[in-house]
């Protein structure tokens, strides 16, 4: 047996695997905060959390692949290794959010706060961040292939090594980033606010 627990370890929902989705969503339309609870592991595919209150969640390695978390709260979330893939994230809160090593392909995060959050080593090929903020983000290593990130402040971001090939970055602010290494082989840079001295290749 599993369930949503808090950290505290008082258990909201309890479940199998199989049903851990439902639980889930149940809570969510039924105002329960899901602040700090332990989803590590969980299959939350397709799930539908839009507004759900993930702040502090532990969602290591989980499953969120097409789910729709739009306007969530997931600030300071561990998120390291989930499964993101084509995710409906729009004006989520992710602020402080560890994503390190996530999967992020394809996902939704138009407007979504960034600020802060771990992306190290994430997948974000294909990923629409236009609009998002990306202040003081970490964001070394990641894999940025063709991502949509129009008009994104990643502002003082840490993109040491990120892939940026083919990515649209037009009208995004990237000063005071730290662009080292990074490949922006391809990328669309019109309008681009780039630190000084940043190769534009």
């Amino acid at each position: 047996m599993t369930g949503i627990k808090s950290i505290g370890g008082e258990i909201l929902y309890a479940g199998d695997h199989a049903i851990i989705a439902d639980a889930a969503q149940a809570a969510v339309r039924e105002g329960v905060s899901l602040r700090q609870a332990d989803l590590s592991w969980a299959n939350l595919g397709g799930a539908k959390l839009t507004g759900a209150d993930l702040g502090e969640a532990n969602l290591i390695e989980a499953n969120l692949h097409g789910a729709d978390l739009s306007w969530a709260n997931l600030g300071w979330a561990d998120l390291r290794g989930a499964n993101l893939g084509g995710a409906n994230l729009i004006g989520a809160n992710l602020g402080g959010a560890d994503f390190s090593g996530a999967d992020l392909g394809g996902a939704n995060l138009i407007g979504a706060n960034l600020r802060g959050a771990n992306l190290g080593g994430a997948d974000l090929r294909e990923a629409i961040l236009s609009g998002a903020d990306l202040r003081e983000a970490t964001l070394s290593g990641a894999d940025l292939r063709r991502a949509d990130l129009r008009g994104a402040c990643t502002y003082g971001a840490n993109l040491y090594e990120a892939n940026l090939s083919g990515a649209d970055l037009s009208g995004a602010d990237l000063r005071r980033a730290d662009l080292s290494k990074a490949d922006l082989h391809g990328a669309n840079l019109s309008g681009t606010k780039l630190p000084p001295g940043a190769d534009a290749r």
